[in-house]
């Protein structure tokens, strides 16, 4: 898998919460809507709201909401607060012969890490969730005001 399943469930439950027209929802919602275990997916939230992606409000009603509106809101953004990409910068296996000047593997692979930085970062929750005739990615959905 390209990306870490800490990343897949963070992507999920932003999605899931951007649908969500401004109401919060539990994390027991949310697990039981995108199909993350709820003990991983807390942990995950906690993540999510130290990266200021989501914001966690208590008592009645409470739940879990966007802390920003969807369109500022990167997967870069996402994937700096549950799973930094780290760029290749000297050899892995420093090796003294290869410093920074990368070998054609480790080079190719930081090409391919450059690639999802760019774009991750001009991809916005928005255009993810109101793509016109698309499906709803990573989980079936069903009507918000159906979940509870």
């Amino acid at each position: 898998m390209i990306i870490s399943q800490t990343l897949e469930y963070a992507l999920r439950a932003v999605v899931f919460i951007a649908n969500g027209q401004e109401r919060s929802y539990t994390t027991a919602q949310i697990a039981k809507t995108t199909k993350v275990p709820q003990a991983y997916l807390s942990k995950v939230l906690q993540s999510l709201v130290r990266g200021n992606i989501i914001q966690s409000q208590r008592g009645f009603g409470g739940g879990f909401i966007l802390a920003k509106n969807a369109n500022e809101i990167k997967i870069l953004d996402i994937v700096a607060a549950v799973d930094p990409m780290e760029r290749i910068h000297t050899c892995p296996l420093e090796l003294a012969t290869h410093g920074t000047n990368l070998c054609s593997l480790h080079k190719r692979l930081d090409d391919a890490i450059a690639t999802m930085q760019t774009t991750f970062s001009g991809t916005s929750i928005t255009q993810i969730v109101s793509q016109e005739n698309a499906i709803l990615p990573m989980f079936e959905c069903p009507k918000l005001e159906d979940v509870s």
